[in-house]
C-alpha cells in the first residue's frame, strides 16, 4: 500500500517557513492548516499566505480548512493551486456539491470529520471524495494527544474502500508520532499528518523516513 507522510506546518517556524518547507522536501505533501478563530478557537492564516506557501513549497499542498462557511471559501484554495483541499463535514451545507466543485477546479476533494462526528453517513458517498480525514484530536491546536477511540471509523472506511476497490486516501491528523502511527496504519489509514513528530526532531528528513517505514510495516 502507498503510504503518504504529510508534515503539518502548524509545527514549523512561521518566520522561517521557506527553510522549513525545504527540510521536508522528502515528504509527500505539506499539510497546511487554515483556521478562522470561529470554527475552531485558533487563528492561523488565509489565502494570501497559502498562496505564498504554494509559490515556494517543493512539494504539493494538502490544505485542511478548519473554517466556517466552507461552501463559499474552499474553492478559493483550489484556485490557488493546492493539490488537495479538505473541508469539514460540520462546516459545509452541501458536501457533495462542494467536493464536485473542488474537483472541477482541479484539486483533490477531501472531507474531514471531527472525533464526535459519525462516519456512517459518508460511507455511501465515498466515491464523491478523494480523501476522508479522520481527526484523531479535537481540531484547533497542535500538540494534542492521539484519541484511539477514533480508530473504529477508519476500520469502517477501510473496509468500505476495499469493497469498492477504491484508492481513496484515508488520512489521520492529530497526535501522530512514532508510536501512534502504527495504530492508525493498522486501522486502515494510508495518509498521515505529523507536526511535532517531524518538525520537533533534529533531523526532520530522517523522522519522515522513520514514520513512513513504521506506517508501511503496519499497513495492510
Amino acid at each position: 500500500m502507498t503510504v503518504r507522510i504529510n508534515p503539518s506546518i502548524l509545527a514549523a517556524d512561521f518566520v522561517n517557513l521557506q527553510r522549513d518547507l525545504e527540510v521536508i522536501a522528502s515528504a509527500d505533501l505539506v499539510h497546511v492548516d487554515v483556521m478562522d478563530n470561529h470554527f475552531v478557537p485558533n487563528l492561523t492564516f488565509g489565502p494570501q499566505m497559502v498562496g505564498r506557501i504554494q509559490d515556494v513549497s517543493p512539494i504539493p499542498l494538502d490544505v485542511h480548512l478548519m473554517i466556517s462557511d466552507a461552501d463559499r471559501t474552499a474553492p478559493e484554495y483550489a484556485e490557488l493551486g493546492a493539490a488537495s483541499v479538505t473541508f469539514h463535514a460540520e462546516a459545509a451545507t452541501d458536501p457533495v456539491a462542494l467536493a464536485r466543485r473542488l474537483r472541477e477546479i482541479g484539486a483533490r476533494a477531501g472531507i474531514a470529520l471531527k472525533p464526535g462526528t459519525a462516519v456512517e453517513p459518508y460511507l455511501e458517498l465515498m466515491d464523491e471524495f478523494d480523501q476522508i480525514l479522520i481527526m484523531t484530536v479535537e481540531p484547533g491546536f497542535g500538540g494534542q494527544s492521539f484519541m484511539p477511540e477514533t480508530m473504529p471509523k477508519l476500520t469502517l472506511l477501510a473496509a468500505e474502500a476495499r469493497r469498492r476497490g477504491s484508492d481513496i486516501w484515508l488520512q489521520v491528523d492529530g497526535g501522530i508520532n512514532e508510536s501512534t502511527i502504527s495504530q492508525a496504519a493498522e486501522a486502515g489509514a494510508n495518509t498521515f499528518v505529523a507536526g511535532s513528530a517531524v518538525f520537533g526532531k533534529d533531523n526532520p528528513a530522517l523522522a519522515i523516513a522513520e514514520l513512513r517505514a513504521s506506517a508501511q510495516a503496519h499497513s495492510h
